[in-house]
């Protein structure tokens, strides 16, 4: 009996440790649909401290490692950030390469770093976010990030100036098919249909209108913008944005 006592001590912390991780985890994705980044980037801290190999776990500690990048002050910073949550998103999709959530993670940093990036960079990044943001719903055909990220990926394109269409056709052996502002007005239009309280949406929506020289359809959808709350650090800086747009779009 004594020995029976003792062996089920020694196992009482391996099964708490489980029931944490566990309880950690929905609570780290309650956190992600509530966009708290700060909360949702110490939970899942550590989660991927406990167990480094979990495809989940690394696919959404790269999702707020590249979240919590975009509120850094400076540009080096940032990229600190960024590089991190390439490293753990590449790390899941070994993990696990069907992983909606992993391949999303990889595309959303990729684009995070080409931000800043040169010429030639953001070229050469842009053909595996396309690729990882196309993985991505294929395996979740509702992922509003993913359409969010090929939204970006369709107006960057479709805006080259004829030297980087030069520098594309190195890559691509020409223009990818597809690269078109009305391409990016649907895939923009598919993430608001799938996430209809997120204010990036509508915000690159009409960013995207504004670029095509349709103010009439961009001012409606960045009004539309501002009644959505404000959650985070993120959401306050896309207000500000919104807000300049608005003000040049009423001159």
């Amino acid at each position: 009996m004594k020995r029976k006592t003792i062996i089920l001590v020694l196992l009482l912390p391996v099964v708490l440790c489980a029931q944490t991780n566990e309880e950690l985890f929905k609570q780290g994705l309650e956190h992600r649909k509530a966009y708290k980044v700060k909360e949702g980037f110490d939970v899942f801290s550590k989660l991927m401290k406990a167990d480094s190999s979990n495809s989940e776990y690394l696919a959404y500690g790269s999702y707020f490692y590249s979240k919590t990048g975009v509120v850094q002050k400076t540009e080096a910073d940032q990229k600190k950030y960024y590089y991190k949550a390439e490293y753990l998103a590449k790390k899941a999709i070994k993990a696990d390469d069907n992983n909606a959530e992993a391949h999303y993670a990889y595309a959303m940093a990729l684009g995070r770093l080409n931000e800043n990036a040169s010429s030639g960079e953001k070229i050469k990044n842009s053909k595996q976010i396309k690729k990882e943001a196309d993985r991505t719903i294929a395996l979740n055909p509702k992922h509003s990030g993913a359409f969010h990220i090929l939204g970006r990926w369709h107006r960057t394109i479709a805006g080259f100036s004829g030297f980087e269409k030069a520098m594309v056709n190195t890559f691509y052996g020409g223009v990818p098919p597809g690269a078109t502002y009305e391409d990016a007005v649907k895939s923009f239009m598919s993430a608001v249909v799938n996430e209809p309280d997120f204010m990036l949406h509508l915000y690159e929506l009409g960013v995207t209108y504004h670029e095509m020289k349709k103010d009439g359809y961009a001012k409606p959808v960045l009004e539309k913008a501002l009644t959505l709350p404000t959650r985070n650090e993120e959401d306050l800086g896309t207000k500000k944005k919104v807000e300049e747009l608005l003000k040049e779009l009423k001159k």
